[in-house]
């Protein structure tokens, strides 16, 4: 195969800022919207500012989106707290649960489609150095989508930005605002059985704010499910304007916990990244989110190697990305400036990037 690298296809334009994405079948694309809404829109349909249609609404920011193939089920979850199951011939939430009291940072289904985890926490101050004070509910839970039953509830120390699970369902894994990483077997009632700690993903600011920002904002399990891939945001002075380093890393844990591989401070810039997605056939993968300074603010890395093959300054902050199975598209979605919120104006964006090589 040849370098992978991105051509710029359709857009899609919606109300508010797209924070998750997901694909859903006959190629449907949902999104979870600031607004709090729940949007589905077509992945073939026309590029026009009205090409979607609302299924749901939370009441708050609606920060993930999550389709069950089968279980036939879309889960949302939001800031308020909640998860809603969502009928798409219905075209309207059918259950919501409330999973948590503070937000849903992040929710991933699992590869079955049997399961859903969410992650919760609010950073307060626990200490003399700012650190996190203690979690106030179990900052990971896990329910089982066909009946929406409490599977698992899980300690982290809060917050709790990004979870995910391995390609087999059987491990778990949940990253924070400290750079901590838990790993637990489900198949072993939630066992754990691994913690990263790298302070590479957090910041103590001493500019405009003092406390700690920064986080592991995304998590994916490698192919082989024999190591996990962490992104975020390096360390900054200025909490304010998330101008640490454009980072991923590289972990294996059965031998002792290792950093495998980083990205390479030649090939990155400035930024926070808020996701990691591979593609299909596991050759690369692509990370991306908000460029503060440098070239691009969405890239293509080979697996093996670690190299950045393909940069793509996209022009808006990318919140969620995505492959289309057969590995032929790249969707990323986030939104554009604002500029004054009082005006009436649709900023959530989805691009739909041909991958070529």
């Amino acid at each position: 195969m040849n370098s992978p690298s991105l051509k710029k296809g359709k857009e899609i334009i919606l109300p508010s800022h797209v924070l998750d994405l997901t694909l859903g079948p006959d190629d449907y694309l949902y999104a979870a919207c600031l607004d709090g809404g729940i949007y589905e829109t077509s992945l073939h349909g026309e590029t026009k500012e009205n090409a979607y249609q609302e299924l749901a609404r939370h009441e708050n920011y609606a920060s993930g989106v999550n389709w069950s193939a089968s279980q036939n089920t879309l889960v949302s979850a939001s800031y308020d707290g909640d998860l809603k199951w969502i009928d798409l011939k219905e075209k309207k939430a059918i259950r919501s649960i409330q999973a948590h009291r503070f937000w849903s940072w992040q929710s991933r289904i699992s590869p079955d489609g049997t399961c859903i985890a969410s992650t919760t926490g609010q950073y307060l101050c626990g200490g003399y150095k700012y650190e996190p004070a203690p979690e106030t509910e179990p900052s990971v839970k896990v329910f089982e989508i066909a009946s929406g039953k409490l599977l698992y509830s899980l300690s982290h120390t809060p917050p709790v930005q990004s979870v995910a699970f391995s390609h087999d369902g059987k491990l778990l894994a949940a990253g924070n605002l400290m750079g901590e990483v838990i790993l637990w077997d489900l198949s072993q009632g939630g066992k754990e059985i691994a913690r990263i700690n790298t302070p590479d993903f957090t910041g103590w600011g001493i500019i405009k704010g003092h406390y700690y920002t920064g986080g592991v904002y995304a998590l994916h399990f490698s192919p082989d499910d024999q190591s996990l891939y962490l992104a975020g945001m390096g360390t900054t002075r200025d909490p304010a304007a998330g101008n640490g380093k454009q980072l991923w890393q590289k972990y294996t844990w059965q031998e002792g916990v290792k950093k495998d591989s980083a990205a390479s401070d030649g090939e990155i810039g400035e930024g926070l990244m808020e996701t990691l997605a591979f593609h299909p056939g596991g050759e690369f993968f692509v990370m991306a989110g908000r460029l503060f300074k440098g070239q691009w603010n969405a890239a293509l890395f080979d697996h093996q190697s670690g190299s950045k093959v393909h940069e793509q300054n996209v022009g808006f902050r990318i919140s969620s990305s995505v492959f289309t199975p057969d590995g032929k598209s790249l969707i990323l979605a986030g939104g554009v400036n604002q500029d004054n919120p009082a005006e009436e104006k649709k900023w959530g964006r989805i691009i739909i990037y041909d991958v070529l090589g």
